[in-house]
């Protein structure tokens, strides 16, 4: 009976182990400053090639060009309501 008691005791204690190790990684990811820190590695790498360091060119003309187009959009718009 002491046997499955402190067999018990041991399961117990390794289950303790791996849940406080589970909070602990949750923690860490669901911090602000690691979420702000996945979130700008993520645009960063979209813009920056990751192995070399050089910029996508492709990346920021589709984006530049995304941008000068609403930008355009919202001008023609004004323009067209202001009469």
């Amino acid at each position: 009976m002491t046997s499955e008691h402190d067999e018990l005791k041991r399961d117990m204690a390794e289950t303790r182990e791996r849940l406080a190790a589970n909070i602990d990684q949750l923690t860490v990811r669901l911090s602000p400053k690691e979420i702000g820190r996945r979130n700008v590695a993520s645009v960063k790498g979209y813009f920056v090639e990751p192995v070399t360091g050089a910029p996508r060119t492709d990346n920021i003309l589709k984006v530049a060009g995304g941008v000068l187009g609403v930008a355009a959009a919202f001008l023609v718009i004004r323009k067209v309501v202001r009469g």
